[in-house]
């Protein structure tokens, strides 16, 4: 499933193509995805301009000039791209014309979702209990700290919470908790002020990394352009069991709510 960086590079690609922009026709081949897709939808859409484009965790919010917004999930395999053609092929769900070119989205496994929300994105059921931004200036360690207070759980357990912190998914937990040399299993509420700076300052290191390498590209996800990402190439545990970390030890595998996860025992204390 894409994650922050993910979906981050997602915008990017799009943001700049759709924003300011008029929405002149609107195609819906398919609405039974995660969620189904309002029938009225291209009564709705038509006409409006996209006024901007963000993202909230792992969602993309589409913010019309008149109020609403459309909230986009990829799910597991969703990916958008531009097209000359409106959607007609196989998994080709939706289709938004736009400055002569029709925004595709396009998904086999229908898992994700594309939702108008008349009202502000954040009063949606989608976005409203999500937790904080790991990306944003006001997210250390202390609002990380706050944010696994009183939480038993194991602190990979209470990353991948999307109310606890937005957007961190199964990949990104494990890379941050081995680069601040936390392991996994360690009860998310004991972390001290000091390892919780480590860790709020790893998600962003490992984030912005991963940013700049396009995201990580795993059986489905690639950009508008249909280019992959390669984060994936400076994994340091993510799927390498039995490897040689960084340190001389050998990572490990495990399972943590029915997640893989990769550490290592040497190194993450």
């Amino acid at each position: 499933m894409p994650e922050l960086p993910e979906v981050e590079t997602v915008r990017r690609g799009i943001a700049r193509h759709v924003c300011k922009k008029r929405i002149d026709a609107v195609v819906v081949r398919r609405r039974m995805l995660r969620l189904p897709v309002d029938k009225n939808l291209p009564e709705i859409l038509t006409g409006k301009t996209i006024a901007t484009l963000r993202r909230r965790g792992k969602y993309l919010i589409f913010n019309t000039d008149g109020g609403g917004s459309v909230i986009a999930h990829l799910g597991m395999s969703g990916v958008f791209y531009f097209s000359d053609s409106p959607p007609h092929k196989k998994h080709e769900h939706i289709g938004l014309l736009i400055g002569g070119r029709f925004l595709i989205y396009h998904d086999p496994r229908r898992f994700g979702c594309f939702v108008w929300h008349a009202g502000a994105p954040e009063s949606h059921a989608l976005l409203c209990n999500l937790g904080a931004e790991p990306l944003s200036e006001k997210f250390n360690g202390a609002a990380l700290r706050a944010c696994m207070r009183g939480k038993k759980t194991p602190v990979k357990t209470a990353l991948l919470d999307g109310r606890t912190v937005a957007g961190i998914g199964n990949i990104y937990a494990n890379e941050s908790l081995h680069a601040a040399k936390i392991r996994p299993q360690t009860p998310a509420g004991s972390l001290s002020a000091a390892r919780a700076e480590l860790l709020a300052a790893a998600l962003k290191t490992v984030l912005r990394k991963a940013l700049r390498a396009g995201g990580s590209s795993m059986r489905d996800f690639v950009n508008p352009e249909s280019a992959p990402g390669y984060f994936q190439t400076q994994w340091k545990v993510y799927g390498r069991e039995g490897e040689l970390c960084g340190c001389g030890g050998r990572i490990k595998k495990t399972t943590q709510s029915a997640r893989s996860t990769y550490y290592c025992p040497r190194c993450q204390r």
